[in-house]
């Protein structure tokens, strides 16, 4: 597909979303009272629909594994970064409701910001170190006990694809003080839409949901250890040619 037809495609979804986020956000204020659940519901019919508008207008399809590792009871989702699409993706793909630990400064983004302020988000000041961590334990538990499950990105912010980042011990202790199970998450989106490019490229997205990790009887660095290990090397199957040039022993 020529370039400029990629431009005007990606153009046209633009477009789309930023209508989309702007008519939702302002009718998301008729949602405030709903109990939780329905709406996390109705907030996520705009998730719903930019993953569609992206799959009719860019040519962005997915596929889904392991729905099955999936537990029936608190869980900790760790999962690779590589676009904006799994934040959008993943809130209606998962049966249960999800709560994102994110910096605080996104709540001040017009529209977007309002609708995450809506849910029952972890919103951190990083600049706090420990103190946040201990508020996203003790947010976290209480979010888990509702039914809910926490959703955090090791590595911290988006990755190019074929690229590793330093993977951070946060979601693990966040298990190992919820006595949580890690349920491990590989996704190649940096393939059809990269981090900070306008420009959207047909494709299959795979999202590779890897068996729990019990956090019983292992430390933070172990913990983290096995899921980088898991994630890194089901990216090099779900995207092997992303990794040919890459360390045959891999950095995991």
């Amino acid at each position: 597909m020529s370039r400029p037809l990629l431009f005007i495609r990606s153009l046209l979804f633009a477009l789309f979303m930023a209508i989309v986020t702007v008519i939702w956000a302002t009718a998301c204020f008729g949602f405030v009272f709903l109990p939780y659940r329905q709406r996390y519901w109705m907030i996520t019919r705009w998730n719903v629909f930019v993953s569609f508008a992206a799959r009719a207008l860019c040519g962005i399809r997915w596929e889904v594994r392991g729905m099955e590792n999936l537990p029936h009871g608190p869980a900790i989702l760790l999962s690779k970064h590589q676009s904006a699409w799994e934040t959008i993706f993943y809130c209606w793909l998962m049966p249960r409701p999800l709560i994102f630990v994110f910096k605080k400064s996104l709540l001040y983004i017009p529209f977007f910001g309002w609708g995450l302020a809506m849910l029952r988000m972890i919103a951190i000041d990083r600049s706090k170190g420990r103190d946040a961590m201990a508020q996203v334990i003790a947010v976290g538990q209480r979010r888990l006990d509702d039914g809910q499950w926490v959703i955090m990105f090791p590595e911290g912010t988006r990755t190019p694809v074929g690229s590793q980042g330093k993977y951070k011990a946060g979601g693990a202790i966040l298990a190992i003080g919820t006595k949580a199970p890690v349920i491990p998450i590989a996704v190649n989106s940096g393939d059809c839409w990269p981090r900070n490019a306008f420009i959207k490229t047909p494709g299959t997205i795979i999202v590779s949901i890897g068996p729990a990790i019990s956090p019983e009887g292992l430390g933070p660095a172990e913990l983290i250890a096995k899921t980088e290990s898991w994630i890194e090397s089901e990216m090099r199957v779900i995207t092997p040619g992303a990794y040919a040039n890459a360390d045959p022993t891999g950095s995991y």
